[in-house]
């Protein structure tokens, strides 16, 4: 997939097949607008995807305006997804595992670059890092390994 169409995809301007069965119920594209709002792509490489986010504080966790760490989870399937389409391969495959190591807080306002590196695809399984850190003071948020199953389906 060339980079302009990641670029779409993350920007919420491409729709790929399908969407999951609950989101029948939310209004026209509330993921797009809940988390993805303002995600920036500042570039699409060869298995690379490099992103930048100010906190907004509808992304705040309750406890303290820090950014919600189910936001950097979700932000990191995101980005993990789209670094195997940045590679060319053709399908975002099913996810595996996502860990994330949280080891330091972003407040609302804060400017955070996120970085997604491919690191292995194999036949059947991928995986990518994505890093979160803070602009500013280049303190690390958190660092996320995305494992997928990149098989196309079967058609039994």
């Amino acid at each position: 997939m060339d980079p302009d169409t990641v670029k779409r995809s993350l920007e919420g301007e491409y729709e790929g097949e399908g969407k999951a069965a609950f989101s029948s119920n939310l209004p026209d594209h509330f993921f797009d607008q809940f988390i993805l709002q303002g995600l920036r792509i500042d570039a699409v490489e060869h298995g690379r995807v490099l992103c930048s986010l100010s906190v907004p504080p509808r992304l705040s966790s309750s406890s303290g305006g820090y950014i919600h760490g189910g936001v950097i989870t979700s932000l990191a399937d995101v980005v993990g997804a789209a670094v195997f389409y940045s590679a060319g391969i053709l399908t975002s495959g099913v996810s595996l595992e996502i860990s994330v190591s949280f080891v330091d807080v972003a407040s609302i306002g804060d400017e955070i670059d996120i970085e997604g590196k491919l690191l292995r695809a194999g036949k059947s399984v991928g995986v990518t890092s994505v890093d979160f850190v803070n602009k500013k003071t280049r303190k690390t948020i958190a660092q996320a390994r995305h494992t997928k199953y990149l098989a196309a389906s079967s058609r039994l």
